[in-house]
């Protein structure tokens, strides 16, 4: 087969969703697609689940039906539901102070910070002030001491301005000192393992023969330091202290540390089944998760505005809930505008819309530019929404 040639694509797809199927196919012939899959149910029945192309940059590993992938801030989903659970038990308030769990974050005037300022992304902590490099940032002690200690970069609850790499950290920080237990081993133990969902905080070893490889996107001006140099200070801190890649993702210091935010790895059909459980108002599979009041607060707007962080990157104003992104005016997870997801680095994307029932998980490996609204995912969601 040609590198130009469409692969085969594999998998099922219901006759209704065919459209679905072919802006799969498309992506491979005209929008750069290298190897991929797409997930999607609706009212908890699987009715999309495809996958093809190649695992890997030579094109000598075909991508298989269990094939993972590093889905970058997808990974922030399943992060969030974790504070949601806990929240949902009576253990977590999310308009507490984090200096209730978390006393050592009080320093540098953060004493007001509320829990749902973490998830919002509305802290003012898109990134450290100090330099922090890729192995400081495989460190969880070290990562979460610098984020309890260092100063906001806005006033705390008024603007949201995107926590790229330290959401995890923050959330992740509340989780552990809540349950005793990390985000990836408190995930596992009351979501991933008790219903079989194929998705880690970062990797396994026994699973990395079955890891697609990252390829870095072909733009030639996509996240160099020179385009970062034009950045106002926080987003300079969100998106380049430290600047990680493609290449950090399949090192073996990348796969064994607990970057939240940034390191899940997963099928489609993981992602789906993750962001399905919210789609179902806190159900998946016959399993209640969330209660459905505690499912609806995930979506709870926090005020839309122009992201401190990626405002120039969207033509409308955002509005990110408690740990989720909205689709608002920009259509970004279909026409609802309280349809809710999000996208990671290089094109993945969760999704979901409990009104339709629907929930959509999109994986890859070819990294497109944009840390959101890849086009790829554009066209599958306006593929899935023709027929919805």
């Amino acid at each position: 087969m040609s590198e130009h040639e469409a692969p085969r694509i594999h998998g099922h797809c219901d006759p209704r969703f065919t459209t679905v199927r072919a802006a799969f196919e498309e992506n491979f012939r005209s929008r750069g697609e290298l190897g991929a899959a797409v997930s999607v149910s609706v009212d908890g029945r699987r009715v999309v689940d495809l996958w093809g192309g190649w695992a890997d940059a030579a094109r000598t590993r075909p991508w298989e039906q269990d094939t993972v992938v590093n889905v970058w801030s997808t990974t922030k989903g399943p992060v969030a539901l974790c504070a949601h659970i806990l929240a949902d038990r009576g253990l977590l308030d999310l308009d507490a102070p984090v200096t209730a769990y978390w006393p050592e974050f009080a320093a540098a005037g953060k004493e007001k910070v509320l829990v749902r300022h973490l998830l919002s992304h509305r802290a003012g902590l898109s990134g450290l002030r100090e330099p922090h490099s890729f192995e400081d940032l495989c460190d969880w002690e070290l990562t979460t001491t610098r984020l309890a200690a260092t100063e906001p970069w806005w006033e705390p609850g008024s603007r949201s301005g995107y926590h790229a790499l330290t959401y995890g950290f923050l959330v992740g920080e509340v989780v552990r000192r809540v349950s005793g237990l990390l985000p990836g081993a408190f995930l596992e133990r009351e979501v991933t393992g008790p219903l079989g969902i194929e998705f880690t905080i970062g990797l396994p070893e026994k699973d990395a023969g079955r890891a697609a490889e990252l390829v870095h996107p072909r733009a030639a001006d996509a996240g160099t330091p020179a385009s970062f140099g034009q950045l106002p200070p926080a987003a300079l801190a969100a998106l380049a202290n430290p600047l990680v890649g493609a290449a950090h993702a399949g090192t073996p210091q990348w796969r064994a540390a607990e970057i939240p935010a940034a390191n899940g790895h997963g099928t489609a059909r993981a992602v789906a089944a993750l962001y399905g459980i919210l789609a179902g108002r806190g159900t998946y599979d016959g399993h209640r998760i969330l209660s459905q009041e505690a499912a609806e607060r995930v979506r709870e707007g926090q005020g839309s505005c122009r992201d401190l962080v990626l405002g120039a990157g969207f033509e409308h104003e955002t509005e990110i809930g408690l740990g989720l992104w909205l689709s608002g005016a920009n259509g970004s997870y279909g026409p609802n505008p309280r349809a809710f997801g999000h996208d990671g680095f290089g094109g993945s994307c969760g999704l979901a819309d409990p009104e339709a029932g629907v929930s959509l998980g999109y994986v890859m490996n070819g990294m497109g530019p944009r840390i959101a609204d890849d086009p790829r995912k554009t066209a599958l969601v306006d593929a899935l929404y023709s027929v919805v």
